[in-house]
């Protein structure tokens, strides 16, 4: 019995930008309206679902509510939030139930900003030169912030439960997902197949391929709860079949395409190798004994060239 088939897609990043928090993502090989339906869905998690750090709650001194005007301090109380909340924070702990308090405490004429919370372990403050506040000279400014984890967006009414019926606690809105923007598009190819084009820009607390990678896991795993529903009564009757002949508008994608290290890059460069039609036409144990070429970089070689279900010393068909 002679399966039905589906191509494998491909998935490459574009490196004309440096920028790792703005990138480009292409995947190319999908079947007919698959372009959509997997972009619309990652841009969805993308947007909604990724997990983050936010400040959910701050006390400052002298500040009964937010409406409160502090002698001394130019923006009232609802102006220091509102910048709060732009501040972007990473954290290193991946528990749900993570808190740290964050503090400030200057005298004096300054621009308080976000370089003046206390250094505190597992905590990054990405973006420090966010404005907070401007104190007025013989004025002493005292703060003290929440940070927790989360996923999307949460409300300041939800927060409250954060503040522990403590007198002078306010709890603010936190946006904890670490993508800014993201888009995507399709494209129709000649062979009815459709490229998917997803663009990704992040606040800079995580790069926007381990958001794209992220997105994805979250996808798969709520998909593999049904995957698994029939697993015992049938197999699937859907197989990737990866035929070389179909692997040939691919082949002519240069080597910059592939996301490989500077290092890798460039020792297939100075050994003359600038596509993958090239790269997969060599002999195995002859790229490994390419000079500047190591171990390490032969192994991250191996590992594209397996994930993209390539081979060394692939017949090529050249029609």
């Amino acid at each position: 019995m002679k399966k039905l088939k589906f191509l494998r897609p491909i998935m490459l990043v574009d490196n004309e930008n440096d920028d790792v928090f703005d990138k480009r993502f292409v995947i190319q090989r999908l079947e007919k309206g698959y372009g959509t339906t997997i972009g619309n869905s990652l841009r969805r998690v993308l947007l909604s679902s990724l997990p983050g750090a936010a400040i959910v709650n701050v006390c400052i001194d002298g500040a009964e509510h937010e409406f409160t005007v502090m002698d001394g301090v130019y923006e009232d109380i609802m102006t220091i939030i509102l910048n709060l909340k732009k501040v972007v924070i990473a954290v290193d702990s991946q528990d749900e139930d993570f808190e740290q308090k964050l503090e400030i405490d200057i005298t004096g004429e300054k621009t308080v900003t976000a370089a003046d919370f206390n250094v505190v372990d597992g905590v990054d403050i990405i973006n420090k030169d966010q404005v907070i506040a401007h104190v007025s000279e013989n004025t002493r400014f005292r703060m003290q912030a929440t940070v927790r984890r989360g996923i999307g967006y949460e409300s300041a009414a939800n927060n409250k439960v954060f503040n522990k019926n403590q007198f002078g606690v306010i709890a603010i809105d936190s946006l904890y997902t670490p993508v800014v923007k993201t888009t995507y598009t399709v494209e129709q190819k000649l062979s009815n197949k459709e490229e998917l084009v997803v663009d990704i820009e992040t606040n800079k607390a995580i790069t926007a391929k381990q958001a794209l990678s992220t997105a994805s896991k979250i996808l798969a795993d709520h998909f593999n709860v049904l995957v698994n529903l029939c697993e015992q009564e049938q197999q699937n009757d859907f197989i990737y079949e990866a035929e070389i002949e179909n692997y040939n508008h691919a082949l002519d994608l240069k080597i910059e395409q592939l996301d490989l290290s500077a290092r890798l890059l460039n020792s297939l460069n100075r050994s003359g190798i600038n596509t993958v039609k090239e790269l997969v036409s060599q002999k195995e144990k002859d790229i490994s004994k390419l000079n500047s070429l190591g171990k390490k970089s032969f192994d991250e070689l191996k590992a594209k060239m397996n994930e993209l279900e390539l081979r060394f010393d692939m017949p090529i068909n050249n029609k």
